[in-house]
């Protein structure tokens, strides 16, 4: 914690810059005990226990239900369609908004962490029946499966995103880029824990690994088979 304080401290000889403590907050795992919390707050200042649940938009901790972490995308998603429903809308404005709103809010969720099936399934339900003219709590008939309408325009869809396979192909990127830079600062703190001797694409889980992690790792035979494709 010293060499903390110091690195702190160079940064704002360095920098000219002050850290405001009162504006600062220390992020303490659950297993940290209360001495050791009240120790670290005294060395660097009158810093507070951070209690927030989450960190650039995502959640910073992800207990058992992940469905329950993620409530939030549901949430923001349901907001968004219960404003259009009032509104007069064409076909074209529809498949506009589900496109270029609903169907973006969950893609930096899913760049970093797997989304639970059913949570997929619960969006999709959602935006279907938004599709469909749902009024209120009464939905109506669904002509076509939503399985057909994410199919391309090409062939007869309608060209909306298969949420669980963009998902599935949005996590083997940060695999990629892993691979690909090997010096960034995210590449060297997984190396760090998870495969400190290989490569990304031969490390194992390891010892209770992170979401983030693990929804990485579950991914990454998608880069395996391109690679041996190739």
């Amino acid at each position: 914690m010293p060499e903390l304080k110091r690195i702190f401290c160079r940064y704002e000889e360095a920098s000219g810059q002050k850290i405001n403590t009162d504006k600062s907050s220390v992020f303490f795992s659950p297993n940290t005990s209360q001495n050791a919390k009240e120790e670290i707050l005294d060395i660097l200042g009158p810093m507070q226990d951070s209690k927030h649940t989450k960190y650039l938009g995502l959640p910073s901790f992800i207990g058992r239900s992940k469905t329950q972490v993620f409530s939030i995308l549901k949430e923001r998603i349901g907001w968004k369609l219960a404003g259009w429903k009032g509104k007069l809308l064409s076909m074209g404005g529809k498949e506009v908004l589900i496109k270029a709103v609903a169907q973006v809010i969950p893609v930096y969720t899913m760049s970093c962490f797997q989304l639970p099936q059913s949570l997929c399934d619960d969006l999709e339900s959602m935006m279907r029946s938004f599709w469909w003219g749902q009024k209120q709590n009464e939905a109506k008939m669904s002509w076509v499966s939503w399985k057909r309408m994410c199919i391309s325009k090409v062939y007869g869809g309608m060209g909306f995103r298969n949420l669980r396979a963009f998902n599935q192909a949005m996590l083997p990127k940060q695999a990629w880029r892993i691979l690909s830079n090997p010096t960034s600062l995210v590449a060297r703190d997984l190396r760090s824990k998870y495969f400190p001797t290989s490569d990304v694409l031969s490390a194992k889980l390891g010892c209770s690994p992170s979401y983030s992690w693990r929804s990485i790792h579950s991914n990454l035979e998608v880069i395996k088979m391109d690679i041996i494709g190739e």
